[in-house]
């Protein structure tokens, strides 16, 4: 009965620990995929392209009509419709129509406005993938850090074990046993400081997903193998980045706004149309044509056109700054992107190895009593330290890769929603 007594705890504990661990968290990509679907930013503005899309044909339309009713007595006294040939009661259709090619032109400046938005939309899809990919990268370096200490902390298990056999035969001083505690201390404070980061990034990744910003997510064990595009990045962003065709789209808007403001100089026209009662007379017949004064152009719509005129200056010196920005960015990507290939290279095959060795070599000294354990700890903080940075390094890249993802006009890999037509 104690055997099995004891058997039920060892089972019961396990059975806690296992409901305790966090699966994996989903490949980066699937992550992607699930804040693009999700993501109430990129909600509203498919609200806001479907909005700008259903004004358009309401934009060509004509002013809604007047009907009036109209009464002629020839007389202060008396009625005289029906008496008097000139005493009418009539009702008239009157529609105001506008200067033969304002109809198009007010269709085509709300089309042109579609066109920012939809381009608009891309750039933040684009957009929430880079802070998704991001968010997933600082994770990685962030979960690879605490694998890390984790190892780190069993290696400091055999040191403190070696340093209390030492110095329980008198082979060491006290001082050996207190730094392998204190380096123990400093692990445990950094797995503190580690916790507190990774539910901010976690956080902010659930915020992406429309989710609980304390849901749980577990580890980012890998990234995604990453190749930068061939070519020069500088022409590549020049050809069809988000940025640039949000501006040329809002510039293409703008001139279209100014071809409406030169037409609404032209005066509208007023047509219409009325039938009148006479009594036993014929019925009366009456046709009316009207033409706007543009008396008040100069105050109104002259206004209105140059503001328009500014507008246009403002997107095209818009457009070539965020040409300007883009090649010096593609410049700064292509500089990061040659480091972090470099270093993450250099850490694996030099950095690594090399301390690794060096921590082995440094033990094996001070258990043959040759070393000193102060060494022993500089080449296990070398180590853990090299270890540590890999992942930032191998962070870093992805970063520079998901940035460029972002910017260039097709992503190598991607998740885009279909834009609505």
């Amino acid at each position: 009965m104690t055997r099995l007594a004891v058997l039920l705890v060892v089972v019961l504990s396990a059975g806690a620990a296992a409901a305790d661990v966090v699966p994996p968290a989903p490949a980066v990509e699937e992550l992607v995929a699930q804040a693009l679907a999700r993501s109430p930013a990129l909600a509203a503005a498919h609200a806001q392209v479907a909005a700008a899309a259903a004004v358009v044909d309401s934009a060509a339309a004509l002013p809604d009509p007047m009907l009036e009713l109209s009464i002629d007595n020839m007389g202060v006294t008396s009625w005289t419709v029906g008496k008097e040939e000139m005493s009418v009661v009539g009702v008239s259709y009157v529609q105001s129509l506008l200067y033969p090619g304002k109809r198009a032109a007010r269709r085509a400046a709300a089309a042109a406005e579609v066109a920012p938005r939809r381009a608009g939309l891309e750039a933040l899809q684009r957009r929430v993938a880079y802070e998704v990919r991001l968010a997933c990268a600082e994770l990685y370096a962030l979960d690879r850090e605490a694998a890390s200490l984790d190892d780190a902390g069993e290696l400091l298990d055999l040191l403190e074990a070696t340093s209390l056999a030492r110095y329980a035969v008198g082979a060491v001083d006290q001082g050996a046993v207190i730094k392998a505690q204190l380096e123990r201390t400093r692990l445990l404070e950094r797995r503190d400081d580690l916790v507190a980061e990774r539910a901010g990034v976690v956080a902010r990744l659930n915020a992406l997903r429309d989710l609980p910003g304390a849901e749980p997510l577990g580890p980012i064990t890998a990234l995604p193998p990453v190749e930068p595009p061939t070519g020069p990045w500088d022409q590549a962003l020049a050809a069809g980045s988000p940025e640039l065709a949000v501006r040329a789209h809002e510039l293409a808007a703008a001139e279209r706004g100014v071809e409406l403001a030169r037409l609404e100089l032209k005066p509208n026209l007023l047509a219409g149309a009325g039938l009148g009662y006479r009594g036993d007379y014929d019925p009366a017949v009456s046709l009316r044509f009207g033409l706007e004064l543009p008396i008040r152009r100069d105050a109104n719509q002259r206004a209105r056109l140059a503001a328009a005129e500014h507008d246009v200056a403002s997107r095209r010196a818009g457009l070539h700054a965020a040409g300007a920005d883009l090649r010096g960015t593609a410049a700064r990507l292509d500089a990061e992107w040659r480091r972090a290939v470099a270093q993450v290279a250099r850490y694996r095959g030099a950095v690594l190895p090399q301390t690794s060795a060096a921590v082995d070599a440094s033990r094996a000294s001070y258990l043959a009593g040759r070393g000193d354990f102060s060494a022993v700890l500089e080449d296990f903080r070398a180590w853990l330290e090299a270890r540590t940075e890999l992942a930032r390094r191998e962070r870093d890249r992805f970063a520079v890769w998901a940035e460029l993802q972002s910017l260039l006009p097709t992503p190598t890999a991607s998740h885009l929603v279909e834009v609505p037509r």
